[in-house]
């Protein structure tokens, strides 16, 4: 691994939990190891229970590791930050507050000036395509307009690195499309460092400059796959050769771990 040019470093990173029925030390994953750079746009995609979640929120300093090291420019991980913005899957609004209220939560937190930190809003709601909405409430947006409103509140805190963790997972087909598109628009204007965590291997390979394909539980990196389509990328480059040809490389690992997992062997034709 290239340390020093890297803007996130793991390390050997190893994390176990303890069973409450049977007491049994259950293992999460083990020796975790990769770079990622300044800028790159990197997702976390593996079987179901594979320990992405986990694996992320360790990331941000909110859960605790048991092993190995975190490296966010050249410091040490240990605790949830300002450089570290977190996407949840759901939306995770303030009901009671506006639009304009939620995205300044952060800046509020840290003692910005108010006015400051609404005229710093205007230009985030605005990057998201929210302008005009500044004073509603969650309950009148739609959940893809909600999502929105967590990506700017997110963002204008200005974090080193954007942990996501299946923001879109919760929207309907047509509305996830969209979202993926308009995602690529905001980190081409932002250039944040992004990890993404998805199931959706196609969103995975259209967002992303590299894939990492984590096995099943204890997890591990299988494989980290590089994606060479050329950006910028509209959606229509999903119905490509060389997009089908990856979704279909990246399916097939996911699909030998998860037969390994029931205890069988990958049979022609099987899933």
């Amino acid at each position: 691994m290239e340390i020093r040019a890297s803007k996130l470093v793991v390390q050997n990173l190893r994390k176990s939990f303890r069973s409450q029925r049977s007491e049994e030390s259950i293992q999460v994953f083990e020796g975790i190891s990769f770079a990622v750079h300044p800028s790159e746009f990197i997702s976390l995609v593996g079987p179901s229970g594979c320990g992405k979640t986990t694996f992320l929120r360790i990331l941000d300093g909110l859960i605790p590791h048991d092993d190995g090291e975190i490296l966010l420019d050249g410091k040490t991980v240990i605790k949830p930050g300002p450089d570290k913005g977190f996407v949840f899957q759901e939306s995770s609004l303030l009901p009671w507050r506006t639009v304009m209220d939620n995205v300044i939560l952060g800046l509020e937190l840290q003692g910005v000036d108010n006015s400051a930190a609404r005229k710093k809003a205007e230009r985030y709601i605005a990057l998201v395509g929210l302008a005009g909405f500044e004073h509603h409430y969650p309950h009148e947006l739609s959940g893809g307009m909600q999502q929105r409103v967590n990506l700017a509140r997110a963002l204008i805190v200005d974090p080193q690195v954007l942990l996501m963790d299946e923001p879109f997972a919760s929207l309907d087909a047509q509305t996830r499309e969209i979202m993926q598109a308009e995602l690529l628009k905001m980190w081409n204007h932002t250039k944040k460092t992004v990890i993404f965590v998805t199931h959706q291997i196609e969103e995975a390979i259209y967002l992303s400059d590299r894939v990492v394909v984590f096995s099943a539980r204890p997890a591990r990196i299988r494989e980290i796959v590089k994606v060479d389509i050329p950006r910028p990328r509209s959606l229509s480059v999903k119905r490509s050769k060389e997009f089908l040809d990856l979704a279909d490389h990246v399916w097939d690992i996911i699909q030998e771990e998860v037969l390994k997992s029931m205890g069988r062997e990958r049979e022609e034709g099987v899933l």
